[in-house]
């Protein structure tokens, strides 16, 4: 179990200028990228600026402690409906307190999540909202540095920086292996998007495993591609999966997304869903009831996530001590393609 973090002030621009042994004139020229400064002297003010993870306040013309009453969310696509769920659920609760979500995509990206975090940072928001726990190192130092809440949402396998909202990503993607198994599935696939940038999809597919294992059983083959998941990329991946190892008899998908595009591949074919081959995915979105055959999925409960996260962080702001960790656990959906 997480401790109560404790709460460490903001790097300032002066103990910046202590480590790299210059005044804090010449870190503000730095920082403003003026010309009269010496590429030496410019490296060790950079170098000093990473290792402390200091971020410029841009408020600094207002109260040097004036905060805004806006609230950093960071998510890593808008593309489908699962991230604007959370979003509503954060926003509806802000909304009535006063606050103003400020949205930033990171798509699924560490990197880029670390430039936005930086970015935003620099406006000292009230409080944040992050998808997964998962950040490069400056990112989180930036995180833990904050004089503001911090909620990761979506996934409780890994250690959070302050609060957590979410489910064991590797318990559904368990449960799923087990149901193929107990249904008498023995050939068992796996297709799936860009597994090193959705991490949460990674975890799953490791649980899936573990799951399969439990009964004697593993992955007879496999698709993943270095793109994000898609409809289209589920169909491509279930053909060519297939086509490899084609007397296999259920395939796990990373999401609804890639599952959605597998069932159309297989109706496209001819191939008998679920006779011949089972097909399961991740997240329970509205189109995966809305086919001719309802899609076996694992359902997240998105907007209550989002809801939590918004009432984690207005507690904290209200002097209160919210839980650190929220389970809201899943939905197992057997559906008509299993």
């Amino acid at each position: 179990m997480n401790e109560q973090p404790e709460t460490t002030p903001s790097v300032t621009l002066e103990e910046v200028a202590r480590l790299a042994g210059v005044s804090g004139m010449t870190v503000s020229r730095v920082l403003h990228d003026h010309a009269n400064v010496s590429d030496q002297t410019r490296a060790k003010v950079q170098a000093a600026i990473a290792a402390l993870g200091y971020v410029p306040n841009r408020l600094a013309g207002a109260l040097a402690t004036a905060k805004s009453r806006l609230i950093a969310v960071i998510v890593p696509s808008l593309s489908n409906i699962v991230f604007p769920e959370v979003l509503r659920g954060a926003n509806e609760r802000f909304g009535a307190s006063g606050y103003q979500a400020v949205i930033g995509v990171s798509d699924y990206d560490l990197a880029k999540e670390e430039e936005v975090i930086a970015a935003m940072q620099s406006w000292r928001p009230s409080g944040w909202i992050l998808a997964g726990l998962e950040h490069t190192p400056r990112a989180r130092q930036i995180l833990r540095e904050v004089r503001s809440p911090v909620v990761e949402l979506m996934d409780l396998d890994g250690e959070s920086i302050d609060m957590a909202v979410g489910f064991s990503n590797r318990e559904a993607g368990r449960d799923t292996g087990r149901f193929f198994a107990d249904m008498g599935r023995r050939r068992i696939g796996y297709v799936g998007g860009d597994l090193s940038r959705d991490l949460r999809g990674a975890k799953r597919k490791t649980g899936f495993e573990q799951g399969l294992a439990e009964r004697g059983l593993q992955l007879e083959g496999e698709f993943t591609a270095p793109q994000s998941s898609s409809l289209l990329l589920g169909r491509a991946g279930l053909a060519q999966l297939l086509q490899s190892h084609p007397d296999l008899d259920a395939v796990y998908f990373s999401n609804d997304d890639m599952a959605v595009g597998g069932l159309m591949h297989c109706m496209a074919t001819g191939i008998d869903v679920p006779g011949r081959l089972a097909l399961a995915g991740f997240n329970g979105l509205e189109i995966g009831e809305a086919l001719p055959l309802r899609l076996t999925t694992v359902k997240s409960p998105r907007h209550r996530i989002g809801e939590l996260a918004a009432e984690q962080i207005l507690a904290r702001l209200a002097g209160q001590t919210p839980p650190l960790r929220h389970d809201v656990g899943y939905e197992f959906v057997a559906g008509q393609t299993t």
